[in-house]
């Protein structure tokens, strides 16, 4: 019977063996695939190391500060908490993110938080903290997110990506997370790395919606090599949860007590929003471990050869980098300030010329503008790498850039709301949502914070004032925009001025959360409308120069992308007309367009509005042509200089080119810029008190404005009125029906 026994033992232990075989010590044949082999060789790497007595806290949460609503009795593992074996964390302990302290020292470690307890620090004393995957950035394709089930499509896995924002209705093939198809603890969302990667922590939200509220406040993690094989991270014997979200907008970061290497990463939901169903929105932070055999990876890294300073800077550190970029260029930059914003910091630009400090007659001014919402610090970010780039460049001798700086002035603006900013920095990268940051400290939305001056413009040409009674063009701000009572931000009536003062001829305001650019106008023609194609009279224009940004983009116009949130931009071949996408009353773009020279355009330039500073240098990688190429469009139509009959420049002249219902007025020195595509124009120049010049214009194809210049003499009836006036002397105006009746006297005085 024993000898039975033993017989009928052994083979079931020689399946147990091989059925542990994938996370032991088995051996495979050459074939096998490489993740497998890369498994079996990395036991050590694949066990979750447990304490010997479990804790109470054993994960890092972090979340806003300032959160703290009262707590609802969540749904799912509800009951009696003495029966549990599992243990949560605690949500009471939370921590700033570290963000602010470790992009000053990359090399620097991570320092343990306080929210986790003695015992985890003297187990792991230094907690090596990854950058994320790339959910948010969609460096994770859709392929690699895999889950349970889904309640419909547009909640699929595809859409919960942190921060992924919806669309306006419920029901919408683009929805703002992962929703379960079954309110149950069996729920997962999982994530393939596609290779072995040490996971670290993960960040998570609820679902995006204007209608439901949906999150999830606790959750486990299960990792694997295999897909087939799980294995839950421990709290000592128990399984590790993880407390989550109070509410659906707030990222909450849980860093695992000892990083975790696999392949594949579950989530797995424990309870949710009472009322609510199982949503998340996630980011994984991991580590890929190096593999020169992935040839999958290799094939789809970005590097870029650019010595700069890759990382997030705050207010005093972009100061610093600043006066660092104009010590190494001393001769082709100049640092100022246009005003300060609401909590007294000042609003530093750079200007980059041969001539600093000086407008040259004939040389056009170029203006880049960034961070006027806060929580958007690519733009900041990117320009703030411009300039070093620019700087580094030009002592190079790239002629490229040399020719630029030489032929244009340059001004950087990087930061319009540093309030804001410094919001956002505080928080961190991945914990500072989709708003934070976002408004100046008042509550105001920079960017459309301008005089409406659309309804003014139209309201004359419906009334055929224009151009008799109202120009199409240099429209004057209204008086109740200028009083004192306005709710106009500190920053925008800095911005006005700045915008007054110089003779900008073209511009671009960096913004983030999208891959797109777009162009006036930004509010639709029609009342009630919240999406109509509204273009201005230089549309044809517009549409070139949004195109010359987003098709040398990297990705901007690429089809086979994937969407940021809800709109397909690449269609459209990553432009789009402002009103078309959503009405905006008072934009920067529309503003500047009517009220000055200057053709100013949006440039969302990625999906994440705060990256990692790990993902800098690829998102330079992605933007740099771009930025170069449409600052060179500020050399595309015609210039020139409108004089008097002496030779001296006349200022606020007016330029009109026939079929186009815009005009634009020459500098205090008579030079002027017209921005067109090319073909032939007929082109006037006129002045008050100065007589009409007409010349037909040609317009090339090759980079560089066709010099177009006008020489005016006085008018006949301002000759007169200066003779009158230099002898004291009045003009007679009379009426007509006085007139008739003196001429009849005057005939018979004669007679």
């Amino acid at each position: 019977m024993t000898g039975q026994l033993l017989s009928f033992l052994t083979p079931m232990a020689l399946l147990l063996l091989v059925g542990f075989a994938d996370l032991s010590f088995a051996s495979v044949d050459e074939d096998e695939d490489y993740y497998m082999q890369e498994m079996l060789t990395r036991e050590r790497y694949n066990q979750v190391r447990v304490l010997e007595k479990p804790i109470f806290s054993t994960a890092y949460t972090q979340e806003d500060p300032k959160q703290n609503p009262a707590r609802k009795m969540p749904k799912g593992e509800m009951g009696n908490d003495k029966k549990k074996k599992d243990k949560i964390t605690d949500p009471t302990k939370s921590v700033k993110a570290p963000s602010r302290k470790t992009v000053k020292n990359k090399k620097s470690t991570l320092k343990e938080s306080n929210s986790i307890s003695e015992r985890v620090q003297e187990f792991n004393t230094v907690t090596e903290e990854c950058p994320p995957m790339g959910l948010e950035t969609l460096k994770i394709d859709d392929f690699q997110l895999h889950a349970s089930s889904t309640k419909r499509y547009g909640l699929g896995a595809h859409r919960g990506r942190l921060n992924i924002q919806a669309g306006l209705y419920e029901d919408d093939l683009y929805d703002g997370a992962w929703c379960a198809g079954r309110n149950d603890p069996l729920q997962w969302l999982e994530v393939d790395a596609r290779r072995l990667t040490r996971f670290t922590g993960i960040i998570t939200q609820g679902r995006s919606s204007l209608w439901s509220s949906d999150w999830v406040t606790s959750y486990k993690v299960m990792v694997s090599n295999d897909s087939h094989t799980w294995i839950t991270l421990k709290n000592g014997s128990a399984d590790l949860i993880f407390s989550a979200n109070r509410e659906k907008e707030i990222p909450v970061r849980n860093i695992f007590p000892s990083p975790v290497v696999a392949r594949y990463i579950r989530v797995n939901p424990r309870s949710w929003f009472y009322g609510g169903s199982i949503c998340m929105r996630v980011e994984i932070l991991g580590c890929p471990l190096p593999d020169p055999n992935n040839y999958y990876h290799r094939r789809n890294e970005v590097i870029t050869t650019d010595d700069l300073d890759f990382r997030h800077h705050s207010y005093k550190e972009m100061r610093q980098l600043m006066k660092v970029v104009n010590e190494m260029c001393p001769n082709i930059t100049r640092i100022y300030n246009i005003g300060k914003s609401q909590s007294g910091l000042k609003l530093y630009a750079i200007e980059i010329s041969d001539n600093p400090g000086e407008h040259e007659v004939g040389e056009p001014e170029f203006r880049y503008t960034a961070g006027a919402h806060g929580n958007e610090v690519l733009g900041r970010e990117l320009l703030l790498l411009l300039m070093q780039f620019m700087c580094l460049e030009y002592l190079s001798g790239n002629q490229r850039i040399r020719h630029l700086v030489e032929e244009t002035r340059i001004h950087l603006l990087p930061s319009v709301n540093p309030d804001g900013y410094e919001k956002a920095f505080e928080a961190g990268s991945e914990l500072s949502g989709w708003s934070l940051g976002r408004w100046t400290n008042d509550g105001i939305d920079i960017h459309h914070n301008f005089p409406d001056l659309n309804s003014i413009l139209w309201e004359a040409e419906a009334k055929k004032w224009v151009p008799r009674k109202t120009l199409n063009h240099h429209i004057p701000t209204p008086e109740w925009y200028l009083s004192t009572n306005a709710s106009v931000a500190l920053e925008t009536r800095a911005l006005i001025a700045w915008m007054e003062k110089m003779p900008f001829v073209l511009g671009g305001n960096l913004q983030g959360g999208e891959l797109v650019v777009t162009f006036p106008y930004d509010r639709t023609r029609s009342q009630g409308v919240t999406r109509e194609q509204t273009p201005t009279p230089d549309d044809h224009v517009f549409r070139w120069l949004a195109f010359s940004y987003a098709s040398t983009h990297r990705l901007m116009t690429d089809a086979s992308r994937r969407v940021c949130h809800t709109e397909d931009f690449a269609k459209e071949d990553g432009t789009i007309n402002g009103a078309s996408w959503h009405t905006a009353a008072g934009s920067m773009n529309d503003f500047s367009y009517l009220h000055t020279n200057c053709f100013e355009l949006s440039m969302y330039v990625g999906c994440d509005k705060f990256p990692h500073e790990s993902e800098l240098p690829e998102e330079w990688e992605n933007n740099r042509e771009s930025l170069l190429v449409f600052m060179e469009q500020v050399h595309r139509g015609i210039k020139g200089v409108v004089r008097d009959l002496q030779g001296r420049g006349i200022a606020n002249a007016i330029i009109s080119v026939e079929g186009i219902g815009h005009d634009v007025r020459t500098a205090a020195d008579g030079d002027y810029w017209r921005l067109l595509n090319p073909g032939e124009y007929r082109v006037t120049a006129r002045a008050e008190g100065y007589s009409l010049a007409t010349k037909k214009c040609e317009v090339g194809y090759a980079i560089g404005a066709t010099r177009c210049d006008f020489t005016i003499g006085r008018s006949n009836l301002f000759r007169i009125r200066e003779i009158m006036e230099k002898y004291n002397k009045q003009p007679i105006r009379l009426p007509m029906r006085q007139l008739q009746v003196q001429r009849p006297r005057e005939r018979r005085v004669g007679t």
